[in-house]
């Protein structure tokens, strides 16, 4: 599973950790990626996406109808 929202796009940050001694290697920070379904009652189907936290709390707020047509409408395949 890829660390990346469908709802609000969040993939991970890239940077370095960098120790007590200055050494600088790579890494990365992961968005809180979670798997969710959701009832679809236009479709009376489930969809599963794969949300971010804030995508979760977007989808609260805005309804799945509304997320879903909004991602459909970017040219994304649910």
């Amino acid at each position: 599973m890829s660390a990346h929202c469908q709802v609000t796009g969040r993939k991970p940050g890239f940077g370095k950790s960098v120790s007590h001694s200055h050494k600088r290697t790579n890494r990365r920070w992961d968005p809180n990626i979670q798997r969710k379904t959701y009832f679809l009652p236009s479709e009376g189907r489930r969809v599963t996406l794969t949300v971010s936290a804030k995508g979760i709390k977007t989808i609260d707020r805005d309804g799945i109808e509304a997320v879903v047509a909004r991602i459909r409408a970017r040219g994304d395949r649910i």
